[in-house]
């Protein structure tokens, strides 16, 4: 797979953990932003991250920020984006396999780093469990918008 990878500056410094994982497990980084601690605007670099998963270029995003929250928050306000916050590897997992969620939050602030592999694990591998009541939750989801 292709992932989108972004981060604000508090995000930065896990970021390239993250990568690290990414690349290990085999697939490909499409690094978004940002390169360093110096301040920038979580929404930008969201939206930055996203537009290759809206347009086809990357499979999923991996959003890096201090909490996770504004990253989650402006995630979701894209179209096509269904965005988890996942400061564990269970939510990471649920969100692709019971939401359909093409994107993650994480928060470099509350995330253990020895979960990092984990979590970014459990996102990448998991699965849409695509029967019935799935798929009426996610459209009842999508008609949200």
């Amino acid at each position: 797979m292709r992932i989108a990878l972004g981060a604000d500056h508090a995000g930065f410094p896990m970021k390239d953990t993250v990568r690290q994982v990414i690349e290990g497990l085999g697939h490909e980084v499409l690094d978004c932003g940002t390169g360093s601690t110096e301040p920038v605007d979580f929404p930008d670099i969201t939206q930055d991250t996203c537009r290759p998963v809206q347009d086809g270029r990357a499979d999923r995003a991996i959003l890096v920020c201090g909490t996770g929250q504004g990253a989650v928050m402006a995630a979701n306000k894209l179209s096509g984006i269904r965005c988890g916050l996942a400061h564990e590897p269970y939510s990471a997992h649920q969100a692709v396999e019971h939401d359909d969620a093409n994107a993650i939050a994480m928060g470099a602030w509350l995330v253990p780093h020895a979960l990092v592999p984990d979590i970014v694990r459990e996102f990448l591998g998991a699965v849409f469990d695509d029967d019935e009541d799935t798929r009426r939750r996610v459209a009842k989801l999508n008609a949200l918008d």
